[in-house]
This record gives structure tokens, sequence and C-alpha cells, in this order.
């Protein structure tokens, strides 16, 4: 089998200063954390959604998911597709759609959320009770200074 370069990226990691590997580690988990949720506006991102707000308008639904309207009417017709979901006209603007879970789309909302549960246990059982304590205390340290200091800062070329 190929070695594909693993072998200079753990070079490179084991060579990176202590800076470095800690934003490789927090990059490496952010890619993790979006594979595990589908992205933005994945299918069973909105199921969960619509299952914790009940009804919302199309429109709600595209402001919560932070996509572009075109991109979450294409998923949401594939989830209407699916019987997943209904798009009624709402009452008090015809030109709005209102959208919510059928009896399976609650069904598979419901499973999506223990999924969710079970997968939050796996993701820290490499850790005690104590470490999971300790980290959660440097991440909110770090996340509290990064947004004190990053907040309103202009983006940067990445490197």
């Amino acid at each position: 089998m190929k070695n594909c370069g693993h072998g200079k990226m753990a070079e490179r990691y084991a060579a990176a200063g202590i800076n470095e590997k800690l934003t490789a580690n927090i990059r490496g988990l952010g890619h993790a954390l979006r594979f595990m949720h589908e992205c933005k506006g994945g299918q069973r991102r909105i199921l969960s959604i619509l299952n914790e707000e009940g009804v919302l308008t199309q429109r709600e639904l595209t402001a919560r998911l932070d996509i572009q309207p075109g991109s979450a009417s294409e998923v949401i017709s594939k989830l209407e597709s699916a019987g997943l979901i209904l798009r009624e006209q709402n009452s008090d603007d015809r030109r709005t759609a209102d959208i919510r879970l059928t009896e399976e789309g609650r069904r598979q909302a419901a499973e999506a959320v223990e999924q969710r549960r079970r997968r939050r246990e796996e993701m820290f059982a490499c850790l005690t009770d104590e470490e999971k304590q300790t980290l959660l205390a440097l991440l909110e340290k770090v996340h509290a200074d990064w947004e004190r200091r990053y907040r309103d800062a202009p983006p940067t070329a990445q490197n």
C-alpha cells in the first residue's frame, strides 16, 4: 500500500511547535464535527430543526440553516419527495410556505436525535469525567478569548 504522504505529514507534525499542533488538532476536530453533522444544510439537520420548532416558513428555515435559498429549496424538495416534510401555503402570507414534519419525518428526526446523543457520548469516551471537565474549562477559556479578540477582525489570508 502506498504511503500517500502520511509519513511526511507525521514528520511535519512531530517537528511543529505547540501552537501549530494545537491548531492542527482543532482544525481536524472541526472537520470531523462537520462530517458527523452533515454540514449546515443536511437533511438530518433540517429534520432536527423542524422537530424542535414544529412549523417554520421556508424563509425562516433557510435563515436558521445559514445557507442560500436555492440550496435550501433543493434539500427541502428532496425531503418533501421522500415524504418527510409537508410544504403548505402560509395563511398570513400567500407567498410564503410553512414547512412541517410528516409522521415519518418525526420518526426519523427522533432517530437522528438519539443517534446524535449516542455519538456525543462516544466522542469523549476516551476521557475520564475529570479530563472532560478540564477540557471543557480550557475550551471555554480559548473560545471566550477568541470571541473577544477576533469577533470584529477582518478575515485574513489562509496559511
